[in-house]
Parts: C-alpha cells; structure tokens; sequence
C-alpha cells in the first residue's frame, strides 16, 4: 500500500511539472514527450513516466495518437469555440443555481479584489488567471467535485490555448473588472436567466478574439462597436 502511494503521489508530481511547464509557455503545440525523456528528466522508471503521461492526456493537455508519441495539443479555432461552448453551458447552470439562493460565492469576490488590484497594463501572466479564478470559483461554490474536474479541465485548455500565444491580452482589466461586477449583483439579484444572457456577452469577446489569434476568423463579438 505504501509502494502505491508513494508511486502515485510521484506521478502527480511530474505531471504537474509538465504541465505547469506547458501552461508556463515553455513548451509550444506539438511539443512530444516520449516515456524515456520524462523518466530521464524526473530520473523515474519508464511505468512512472507512462503514468504521468497518461494523467495529462486524460487532462487533454497532451493528446497520444494511436501508436505514437504523446505531444502538447495544439488547439484550432473550432476548439477554441467549443470550449467556451461548453464553459457557457457549465457556467449557467451554476450562475442558476446560485442565484435561486441569491448566494455571491465568497472565492469569487475574493478573485474580484485581486483583478481590482493589478496594473490596469497587467497582461495574461497576471490579469486572466485572476479572471478564470473568478469563475472557477463560480463553479466551486455549488460544492460538486464532478462538476469542478470539468470545468477544471475546460480552464486547462484555456490556459493552454493562451500560453501557445505571444503578447495577447484579450479583454481590458477595466472592462473584465465590471463585468464580474455585474454578474455578482445579478447573484445577489437572483436573476439567473438575466446573469446567464450577460455571461454569454461577458465570454463572447474573448473567445472571438482567442478564435483570432489561433488563425481563425473572428465573428463580430471580437470588436464590437
């Protein structure tokens, strides 16, 4: 039992390295990751590497063709579009949720303090990991693991999208900073219908000008008037 233990807290190690490292920028799309570089960097055996391995594919952070080697997903434009497809679907139901109880989770007024406090030039490195803390937070207050690992999975590809791109800061801290605003009163409003009609808008710009940078065409959303 301890052999396993150890062994598994091993391979979350290394995955998070990698991933962290991937996430971090430090490793472009289409970067590979074969069992005998990861169990020579971490100086680990080859079924300690394959697991790791493994964990990030089922994370889609890495992706493993059949019979060949793993490597970083590059993501397209329709990806990126189903992603926010599936965050929107995901965040509504809980934005419902959490106004039937008129409940503003406390993690997110938190997030919203730390946007609130960065440099109004802060780019991604800064600004969008408050942004998806905020509604990562959204999503954790309903209180379902289940429903968090999704998500959780969904903000991964995010970041992964972000960091295979140079220099782009999609919204404005400004404009990020009052949309939150809105959306937490519209909680504490208990307007659910009218919160998920303005989380559609709030997601909208960014996904179209992620969709942009990705070498897709943008749709209007991207720059509105």
């Amino acid at each position: 039992m301890t052999t396993r233990l150890v062994t598994a807290s091993l391979v979350a190690t290394i995955a998070d390295d990698i991933r962290s490292r991937i996430l971090g920028g430090e490793c472009p799309g289409e970067t590979t990751f074969t069992e005998t570089d990861v169990a020579t960097r971490y100086e680990v055996a080859r079924p300690t590497a394959k697991a790791a391995i493994e964990k990030l594919v089922s994370e889609a952070v890495l992706e493993r063709p059949m019979s060949k080697t793993a490597r970083v997903i590059k993501l397209g434009p329709e990806d990126v579009r189903d992603i926010y497809f599936t965050r929107a679907r995901l965040e509504k139901a809980v934005l419902l949720q959490l106004a039937q109880a008129r409940s503003v989770p406390p993690g997110a007024l938190a997030a919203q303090q730390e946007l609130k406090r960065l440099d109004g030039n802060s780019g991604f490195g800064t600004v969008d990991p408050a942004d998806l803390r905020f509604h990562m937070a959204l999503v954790d207050s309903i209180g379902s693991p289940r429903t968090s690992r999704m998500y959780g999975s969904l903000v991964s590809q995010v970041k992964l999208c972000m960091a295979q791109i140079q220099d782009l800061q999609l919204v404005q801290p400004a404009r990020i900073i009052k949309e939150h605003q809105h959306l937490l009163e519209l909680i504490e409003a208990g307007d659910g219908a009218a919160a998920g009609t303005f989380l559609d808008e709030h997601l909208s710009r960014p996904r179209e000008r992620l969709v942009a940078a990705v070498g897709g065409v943008p749709g209007p959303e991207a720059f509105p008037h």
